[in-house]
């Protein structure tokens, strides 16, 4: 059994906070830079170097790629090994999201009551999510996320007579309605299957994938098939037409029940942001 302590978990945490907001994640600005490189149109391609010149300017300077910082999303991956000491784990992770925002001088856009609508101040509580792992150590991913594209994010539970091609369609109709509403170019997280929250997450946790294919051949091609009709879809950047609406789209997939099929898709804009390490 390894010891972790719940000081070590909110330092990390607020690192991550501060870090994840200042610098996009490196696979995600080749894309953009790939993305500048293709376009053709004028507009486009000026709007693309807007972009990159707006991610340089944020490390230069010092300060968050965006305004909006995001409702703080953690993913912890803990290793049935490991013992969390000192404190609650709950309390640790909001300890440490609050002090990344406060000290990392982050916009704080989180209201206490989804009704009466009063700032907390501190940018908490966090989205928490949890997973138990083997082994003994504790991986922690900051996913900053901006509701302009949270906003246009969407679900549904299709029947389980929907077949592959109604699920592209599905998601390629959800990203026409939502437009340039999400600051395109976009990364797109789609989760198919699980139950109605779960597929929610998946697609939450589609937008924190590094690698550049889901390693399922039948879901990397539709990964690819995705991105070619909703690139033809000609939103482009920032809504001005182009051949950029969105960067990337990653599938996660899960079992679900024989009298459904839970279709999510949580929309990310290009400044999709996620930063990990591991204690």
């Amino acid at each position: 059994m390894r010891e972790i302590s719940c000081k070590d978990i909110s330092t990390a945490i607020e690192k991550l906070c501060i870090e994840a907001n200042k610098e996009l994640p490196k696979s995600v600005c080749n894309l953009i830079n790939d993305a500048y490189k293709a376009e053709e149109k004028e507009i486009a391609k000026s709007i693309m170097k807007d972009i990159k010149d707006n991610i340089s300017a944020a490390k230069q300077l010092d300060i968050p790629i965006c305004q909006d910082t995001g409702m703080a999303v953690v993913f912890l991956e803990i290793g049935q090994e490991v013992h969390i000491t000192d404190d609650s784990l709950e309390k640790a992770v909001n300890k440490g999201v609050a002090n990344g925002y406060t000290n990392g001088l982050l916009r704080k856009s989180i209201v206490k009551d989804p009704l009466k609508r009063v700032n907390t101040e501190d940018n908490t509580p966090a989205i928490i999510h949890t997973k138990i792992v083997e082994g003994d150590k504790l991986k922690i991913t900051v996913a900053p996320k901006g509701f302009g594209s949270e906003n246009m994010s969407k679900m549904k539970m299709l029947t389980p007579a929907a077949n592959r091609e109604t699920v592209i369609n599905s998601v390629v109709e959800m990203i026409e309605s939502a437009g340039a509403n999400p600051c395109p170019p976009m990364i797109i997280g789609v989760g198919i299957g699980g139950d109605f929250e779960y597929c929610a997450y998946l697609a939450k946790k589609a937008l924190c994938r590094e690698e550049e294919y889901n390693s399922n051949e039948y879901y990397k091609a539709m990964e690819i098939e995705l991105l070619e009709k909703i690139n033809k879809l000609n939103i482009g950047p920032q809504g001005f037409g182009g051949k950029t609406t969105a960067l990337k789209v990653n599938i996660e997939q899960f079992p679900t029940h024989i009298a459904g099929l839970p279709l999510a898709v949580n929309v990310g804009c290009h400044v999709t942001r996620h930063k990990s390490l591991t204690l």
